[in-house]
């Protein structure tokens, strides 16, 4: 006996107008529900361009109370659909209060929870810490009709004890809604190095915890609005990987993709049958993990 769950990723571009890119979205929910798909992940911050390559106090205006007008034209869709949908929205909880969300909009239309994100970023080009709020909600995964989900967003993905929490409180699947990619100015060995780094993580976390795991970026150019800098190429290259991280779909770095996959739930327990890491694991011994650094 096996749960056969057919899935799907939506790598998208971003233009200006936030209704522009929802509309979009909203059409690739139905293109991919048409397609079987029963599960539809959606990349991070998609309404909107990447406004976090500066700092702006305006582009606080663009987030929205959750539930809202967007997450309820989700909602309706994925009811419409009758398909699981996984939303990344800019989330206004209070004034001057904001979070990067990630909604899962159940196959009824409910919301069946939202993940607020745990790591924020503040490098060159990702300005995060001066918009959002560090989440709140810890790693707790989401039951919804397809199964129990994992869901993560972007810089979280380079955290392993952020997968293995979500592994360890039951999680069936590893989902990242994702916006990263290159400075222009970097060379091709640079950017290549990057992209081999970001899916080689991630990919450890679904083999460290035998589960499968969808990954699901931007893609294309997006000007700094600030004209400071050269702006951001969003690398796509959106993926599916099984329980021991074998890549199951791999959509390409230059241009939209509806990536589709079909992944068998109950593998995992095979898997973490010949390779028991969940087992094997010294719980005793780990204390330090819970230091900054362990100072000598």
């Amino acid at each position: 006996m096996s749960r056969k769950l057919k899935v799907a990723l939506v790598q998208e571009r971003a233009d200006a107008d936030p209704l522009v890119n929802l509309d979009r979205m909203l059409a690739r929910v139905a293109e991919a529900a048409a397609a079987g798909a029963e599960l539809v992940l959606l990349q991070e911050l998609h309404n909107t361009r990447y406004f976090c390559q500066t700092e702006d106090t305006a582009h606080c205006d663009l987030a929205e109370p959750v539930p809202g007008p967007s997450s309820e034209r989700l909602a309706e869709a994925a009811k419409t659909h009758g398909c699981v949908v996984v939303a990344s929205l800019f989330e206004r909880r209070a004034a001057g209060l904001y979070h990067n969300t990630a909604v899962v909009l159940d196959s009824d239309g409910r919301i069946a929870g939202r993940y607020r994100k745990m790591h924020i970023p503040d490098d060159p080009g990702y300005y995060e810490k001066f918009y959002f709020t560090p989440g709140d909600t810890g790693f707790e995964p989401i039951d919804t009709r397809v199964g129990r989900l994992g869901v993560l967003v972007c810089w979280d993905q380079w955290y392993p004890e952020a997968a293995r929490l979500m592994a360890l409180a039951g999680a069936e699947l590893l989902l990242y809604p994702t916006a990263i990619g290159w400075d222009p100015d970097d060379d091709t060995e640079e950017q290549a190095r990057q992209r081999q780094a970001w899916q080689l993580v991630q990919r450890g976390h679904a083999v460290a915890n035998g589960l499968p795991l969808l990954a699901c970026n931007r893609v294309g150019f997006e000007p700094d609005p600030s004209g400071q800098t050269a702006g951001a190429r969003f690398w796509g290259s959106s993926f599916i990987a099984g329980p021991q991280g074998e890549l199951l779909a791999e959509a390409g770095s230059e241009a939209p993709e509806l990536l589709l996959a079909e992944i068998d739930l109950d593998r995992s327990e095979q898997v973490r049958r010949i390779w028991p890491f969940l087992r094997d694991r010294r719980i005793d011994a780990y204390g330090d993990l819970l230091k900054r650094f362990r100072d000598q």
